[in-house]
């Protein structure tokens, strides 16, 4: 196992890497045919596999991740929130907010649209319309 991997890094794979069709200048890119451009998928293919692995070793925090806690804010000195709207009082129609970010609590101020770029989430508010008579 050993010559064949000594075999392989000190011959095989300098031979493989002289042989690939690097152009000496940028316009020789534009004249590869395309045996050349195949040869070249493999290595590009490992070195993106290598710097994708490397940047989710390094970097995992990639996307922050939401705290288990959804209400950071809104009336925390209470057991539970809990609000209650007459629907008489709702105009044609009102947006509550799901998402606890908005400043307008109960109502919706489009908060959700930063929590979801955050995120990955995919929160939007409540709609209550009033029924057409």
């Amino acid at each position: 196992m050993a010559g064949f991997f000594h075999g392989f890094v000190r011959e095989s794979l300098p031979n493989y890497l002289s042989n690939l069709p690097i152009p000496d200048t940028f316009g020789g890119w534009f004249r590869l045919g395309f045996k050349d451009w195949l040869s070249l998928v493999p290595p590009t293919a490992i070195v993106a596999g290598l710097g994708y692995t490397f940047y989710l070793a390094f970097c995992p925090h990639g996307r922050p991740q939401p705290s288990a806690q959804a209400n950071h804010k809104i009336r925390k000195n209470e057991a539970k929130v809990v609000d209650n709207i007459d629907i008489e009082d709702i105009a044609e129609k009102a947006a509550f907010c799901r998402c606890w970010k908005s400043a307008n609590w109960p109502y919706c101020d489009g908060s959700h649209g930063q929590h979801n770029k955050e995120t990955g989430d995919n929160l939007g508010p409540v709609v209550v319309r009033k029924k057409a008579a």
